[in-house]
């Protein structure tokens, strides 16, 4: 089998992910011939993994030889793992180039972005896949299956609460995630993934978006008026160690090669203070949703959490499905990963009053709940990374009614949701996602069988 030609572009940890599955278990059918990033020291940190792991030696280039990289290297498709604020131009650029586009989520953090992609997408025919990688987990595609298939009635409303623990939560404060127009903030940045889901599971479009938060924990003025004292303006200082809230890039051989060796060539810090000033994001939201076929979303996100994990509620004309998730059921001071949802952590560090673990239970009315049983799931993201890795480099192993894969489309309905709830915020009134005029104004049930989109 002929293998297909990959640039990826952002070479910072997320980037481990594609390295290892094209060097890994999809080297037969993929092979990466080259990186780009602006710092060339995380280039030849990648270099050199991709090399040990006999996947040979990708050319090195800049993002403003996008173009050139994939004609002198015969790309076909590059993989975005670049920072969100950088992602529009990257995408629209490599269409243009004649590439097809993964990229990780959010596909844009705002309007204009947005729409320059779905006119790149539409004027060139080549296809673009959003990484939403939670799809696949088994106990989201359970719920999906169980919405799908009509044993709750037509869905009515969803309430969906996701809370970030102080180890993970904490992170998104330390970095460029903290800076809105970077980032576009949780409600773009992370939260894509929730609207995605929610968009996914009820199979219907977000039309009206009212979102409300703040600021109410990290950032200087909070830990001013916590009484919290001077503060090490980083995580990797003798001054910091012991502290909780500091993130040593020492202690981690990766973090320390990506970032702490590489600040004298761009000056980029991995580890700031979360209590610091010029954080311009919010560390509590809500917001409710109206979709275009009736159904409505009550969502929150906590990112200074005790523990980690999501609630997700359905109800429906004949019932309700509930799925509880719990990925890290307590935080240490010294806890392991960043990100718990990012290994797979069951069966370790379990705590007595909330375990690491998942339950589905559906209930019809007039009848006794029951419990859905969930297929384990192996590996990162409950599961979900290696069957989306297979279907991007190998493709579906069959028939897939509940349409797993995201193109550009389900990209454009979960950032209009975080897009217009900054809009929502600024200017404290509800928002028509029609006013942002992205083209995605379809009709209910979109994304529930099999699609007719060619990005998806």
């Amino acid at each position: 089998m002929k293998k297909r030609r990959y640039g990826l572009v952002g070479t910072g940890m997320r980037a481990r992910l594609y390295t290892d599955a094209i060097t890994g278990p999809h080297r037969d059918v993929a092979e990466l011939v080259a990186l780009c990033d602006t710092n060339e020291g995380r280039m030849r940190h990648y270099g050199d993994r991709v090399a040990a792991a006999g996947g040979g030696d990708p050319a090195r280039y800049h993002p403003d030889d996008l173009a050139r990289l994939i004609g002198e290297e015969g790309v076909e498709r590059i993989v975005v793992t670049s920072p969100d604020h950088t992602h529009a131009d990257i995408v629209v650029g490599a269409l243009e180039a004649g590439a097809d586009v993964i990229v990780e989520k959010p596909l844009a953090i705002d309007a204009d972005g947005a729409r320059a992609i779905a006119r790149a997408a539409e004027r060139t025919g080549r296809r673009v896949t959003v990484t939403h990688n939670y799809r696949y987990s088994p106990r989201n595609s359970a719920l999906k299956r169980l919405v799908h298939s009509g044993a709750i009635g037509t869905p009515t409303s969803a309430h969906f609460e996701w809370v970030l623990d102080t180890r993970h939560g904490a992170d998104y404060f330390r970095r460029w995630h903290r800076e809105k127009d970077r980032s576009g903030g949780l409600l773009v940045h992370k939260a894509s993934h929730h609207f995605d889901l929610v968009n996914w599971w009820l199979g219907d479009t977000p039309v009206r978006v009212y979102a409300s938060g703040g600021l109410f924990f990290y950032g200087a003025d909070n830990a001013r008026d916590r009484g919290l004292g001077h503060r090490p303006a980083r995580g990797s200082a003798e001054a910091a160690a012991g502290d909780p809230w500091c993130l040593d890039l020492r202690g981690d051989p990766a973090l320390k090669s990506l970032y702490l060796d590489q600040e004298h060539r761009d000056g980029y810090l991995r580890d700031r203070d979360v209590f610091d000033e010029g954080i311009s994001i919010e560390d509590n939201l809500c917001a409710v949703v109206h979709y275009a076929g009736g159904p409505t979303l009550s969502y929150s996100l906590n990112a200074h959490a005790p523990w980690e994990g999501y609630r997700v509620c359905v109800n429906g004309t004949e019932g309700r499905a509930e799925l509880s998730v719990v990925e890290r059921g307590a935080v240490r001071p010294v806890s392991g990963a960043v990100d718990p949802s990012a290994v797979d952590e069951r069966g370790g560090g379990a705590v007595a009053v909330r375990p690491p673990g998942e339950r589905l239970v559906v209930q019809r009315h007039w009848e006794d709940a029951r419990e859905v049983t969930i297929p384990r799931g192996e590996g990162a993201h409950g599961g979900g990374d290696i069957r989306m890795l297979r279907e991007i480099f190998v493709g579906p192993d069959g028939a897939d009614p509940l349409r797993h894969q995201a193109g550009y489309a389900d990209g454009l309905r979960s950032v209009a949701v975080g897009i217009a709830g900054n809009v929502s915020l600024a200017e404290r009134r509800a928002v028509d996602i029609a006013e942002l005029r992205l083209g995605i104004e379809a009709g209910p049930n979109v994304g529930v069988g099999p699609s007719a989109d060619r990005s998806s």
